[in-house]
């Protein structure tokens, strides 16, 4: 046991170090605070050079394929064409009439998204034979009824799409994104969500786990779907003109070439920037349904 003077002493010092630590603590406090301030301001600069980066990486990988496209089209294109389009071409018109054409383009666009086939080939047939006016009159009927067929029959698998839905949850999440809000959200969503990347044919039937109306969808669907079919009948076109070259024994003439490259490019770049866009509002949409 010591002396109580050495007792008060000790306790004097004891309740002197909780100051020197707040002293140290504030200080520290200050530093923190001030590292904080200087990466707040570091982090719009950051951002843009993040942004920067990430436009010269899409700028080089575009650069990249369009010269791989060049390539193919320029070496194998002629042989394809030659050995495939054109006969395919020549038997189909000298078999089917233009109304049978117009037919068996009709129905499998709007039959072959119901068993989870493509008809963008159908597509490029109608965009071939039509042009751009009757071609998209046959394909966006066709398509209306082919985005229509899913919506009804998923109606019935309602739980199962849910569950299936279930295990992806990142693309769930702006899935449901078609079913909340107003007719004016649910369209805008359904458009942003057919222009993006989401696979055409799966959103069909994952749109009715959403609980999303049918007014709405098909309107959003129909919408977001329109640079598409534009895209398929050029594609169509431009494939005729190479496949009447190649079965000519000649080529484009050199003005063809500038016409057809340039419009391949616009269509091209015009996608890309549709389909950024979209993914970029559709994430904004997320972030606003969170908030809420």
């Amino acid at each position: 046991m010591g002396s109580p003077g050495s007792a008060n002493g000790r306790r004097g010092d004891y309740v002197r170090i909780p100051e020197e630590a707040e002293v140290a603590s504030k200080g520290e406090g200050d530093a923190a605070a001030a590292v904080k301030a200087a990466a707040a301001a570091e982090c719009p600069r950051v951002l843009r050079c993040s942004a920067i980066r990430w436009w010269a990486k899409v700028a080089v990988l575009g650069i990249v394929l369009a010269g791989a496209g060049a390539a193919a089209v320029v070496f194998l294109g002629p042989l394809l064409i030659k050995k495939i389009v054109v006969p395919i071409l020549h038997w189909e018109s000298t078999t089917f009439s233009r109304p049978s054409i117009a037919l068996i383009c009709f129905g499998t666009i709007a039959l072959f998204p119901s068993v989870l086939l493509p008809s963008s080939p159908f597509m490029w047939l109608a965009g071939m034979t039509f042009g751009y006016l009757y071609g998209f009159l046959i394909i966006t009927v066709g398509m209306s009824i082919g985005m229509s067929l899913p919506y009804f029959i998923g109606s019935a698998f309602h739980c199962r799409i849910h569950r299936w839905l279930e295990k992806w949850p990142k693309k769930a999440a702006f899935v449901r994104l078609a079913g909340e809000g107003d007719w004016h959200h649910q369209f805008k969503a359904v458009a942003l969500l057919r222009i993006s990347p989401f696979p055409y044919i799966v959103f069909n039937y994952a749109s009715v786990a959403t609980n999303v109306k049918y007014y709405p969808y098909i309107a959003g669907s129909m919408a977001g779907t329109i640079h598409e079919t534009f895209l398929a009948i050029y594609s169509g076109k431009l494939l005729q003109s190479l496949a009447v070259a190649t079965s000519q024994g000649s080529f484009l003439s050199v003005d063809q070439i500038i016409y057809n490259g340039i419009g391949f490019i616009v269509a091209a770049a015009s996608t890309a920037t549709i389909t950024i866009y979209a993914k970029k509002a559709l994430q904004r949409l997320q972030a606003e349904e969170e908030i809420l």
